[in-house]
């Protein structure tokens, strides 16, 4: 069996969004499922659009989804020779030909066509003129006008197109540059791309690109297009639907093991399977179960993914991914540790790493600001004494562990016949300005021994100043 190779092929005239992403990865998995290789093309022929920033951005994009690519990147604007060496066997063949029609001509024609009610297409006025190379000419590819193209679909099934239907679709502009269809199947077969999958806008495109293979004379790839991705309003995705760049996912606090788990999902299944690691993802995957529907984009699941995948990575491995958004909200340098010992009390109440970063707050700050009404509610007069005795035994502790804490405070609420909630909580807002937190004890093992007293001393002198 020859050995799978698949290619994704962005055009950098923008960030990658989620579709290309989705294709990028069915792409991925497919290869990497087949023990095949993965080609990355850049497909830069777009001169006004193209742009160093989008290319940045989408090499971006794919290493923080960690899908890594055998082959390129390749620029099509580096390969302009290898083009014009097929465009010249072409002509050769007589399967394409010089056409010197204005755009003017054309747009007459299409109008005119239109009309008369009949399809607006190239009629072939230069078919049989014999023209060469000149300026203000492109050269267009015959197609053959009876007979059918048949796309044998690995998602879709057989899809057939009346050649009659086509029309002599121009290969090389007038600049020199080759147009989309013609450069995706010179670069497809000059790379050896075994498999083509890619989204649906595309099935159009694909009898044109069957035409160009069999005039060459070269094998076709298996073709399978990939349903597109909708709202949850059933319409294409777009900006109203949420982010559709893979960047601003990252700037929303997803990780990109959710977003690739959520990806995935977008249009294959494996039973009632949702959550998948990335060896899984590559020993399941299969074009068998990719459905003929588009696919819902639901950001509560994707949502939901995010809350696992923050849940079950190592507290030490989220530190890296959260210090820009503890950077972008000025917080204070703390080591590696310290900020893992704090995410491991928030990771199991956090959904995306903006929230995390935004409970984490009590954690970096010097002194911790009280909420008005928590402070006026639980730092009350009376608890000035138990909250003094509670600072003496705690200064007494060598060990801030569970064991030593509970005895601590079992003694002080003992002595003041409290039960423990009535020191609890108010302890708690003296910790963290709030009434909502991690569990106590483990917001004390973080915080440690002198940030813990040194809180517990502001909260004694705010309830000191009721009186």
């Amino acid at each position: 069996m020859e050995k799978v190779i698949t290619r994704f092929p962005p055009s950098p005239t923008g960030y990658l969004h989620i579709g290309g992403a989705r294709t990028a990865l069915f792409n991925w998995l497919f290869a990497r499922h087949h023990g095949g290789r993965f080609v990355l093309r850049i497909e830069d022929t777009d001169i006004e659009r193209s742009t160093e920033a989008s290319v940045k951005a989408i090499l971006d994009a794919m290493e923080w989804l960690d899908l890594n690519w055998d082959e390129g990147p390749f620029f099509q604007t580096q390969r302009l020779d290898v083009y014009r060496e097929y465009a010249q066997k072409l002509f050769d063949t007589g399967h394409a030909y010089w056409c010197e029609c204005t755009p003017e001509d054309l747009e007459a024609r299409r109008k005119a066509a239109m009309a008369e009610g009949r399809k607006p297409k190239y009629e072939g006025t230069c078919r049989t003129r014999g023209l060469g190379p000149g300026p203000g000419r492109v050269l267009r590819f015959h197609t053959p006008e009876t007979g059918q193209t048949v796309l044998d679909d690995m998602i879709k099934g057989p899809i057939f197109f009346d050649n009659s239907e086509l029309d002599d679709l121009v290969i090389v502009r007038s600049d020199g540059m080759p147009t989309y269809n013609f450069a995706v199947v010179i670069d497809d077969l000059t790379m050896n791309i075994t498999h083509v999958i890619r989204g649906d806008d595309h099935v159009n495109n694909t009898p044109r690109q069957i035409q160009i293979y069999l005039a060459l004379g070269a094998k076709l790839p298996r073709f399978a297009h990939v349903p597109m991705i909708h709202g949850e309003d059933r319409s294409p995705l777009s900006k109203r639907h949420g982010a559709t760049s893979v960047m601003e996912y990252r700037e929303m606090g997803f990780l990109p093991e959710a977003l690739l788990n959520c990806l995935a999902r977008l249009g294959w299944s494996h039973g009632d399977d949702e959550i998948f690691s990335r060896s899984e993802l590559v020993e399941k995957f299969s074009l068998n179960s990719v459905g003929k529907s588009p696919s819902i984009f639901n950001m509560e699941k994707l949502l939901w993914l995010n809350a696992h995948y923050i849940k079950e990575k190592p507290s030490l491995e989220l530190v890296a991914p959260l210090r820009p958004f503890l950077a972008a909200r000025s917080y204070s340098e703390k080591p590696d540790d310290y900020i893992a010992g704090a995410v491991r009390t928030l990771a199991p109440r956090s959904r995306t790493l903006v929230e995390m970063a935004d409970a984490i707050r009590f954690y970096m700050v010097d002194a911790v600001e009280f909420d008005p009404a928590a402070a006026e509610k639980f730092l009350k007069p009376e608890l000035q004494s138990p909250f003094e005795r509670l600072v003496e035994e705690l200064s007494k502790l060598d060990a801030f562990s569970e064991q030593n804490l509970e005895e601590v405070f079992k003694k002080v609420t003992g002595e003041f016949g409290m039960k423990l909630g009535k020191i609890a909580q108010p302890v708690r807002v003296a910790l963290t300005g709030v009434t909502v937190s991690p569990g106590l004890f483990e917001i004390i093992d973080v915080l440690g021994k002198e940030t813990v007293l040194k809180r517990l001393g502001g909260a004694l002198d705010y309830i000191r100043g009721r009186k």
